[in-house]
């Protein structure tokens, strides 16, 4: 389920953090070739990225879990 950015933290291995509008969060790492994320790693690309939509596979997953219930 796609939820907005609303915010950043970093977490206790130093690595971005998305916080989403969900209340979930997500790994945005800059790691290539892997993981092409250069605006997470400047204050301006992640400030740009506010409001932007991500996949969020906890939401995902409740919602998967409500289906078969």
């Amino acid at each position: 389920m796609e939820q907005a950015i609303t915010g950043y933290h970093k977490d206790e291995e130093n690595d971005w953090v998305a916080e989403l509008e969900c209340g979930h969060t997500q790994h945005v790492r800059h790691n290539p070739p892997w993981q092409l994320r250069p605006w997470v790693t400047t204050k301006k690309g992640r400030k740009e990225h506010i409001g932007h939509w991500l996949n969020c596979k906890k939401c995902d997953l409740s919602k998967s879990k409500d289906l078969e219930d």
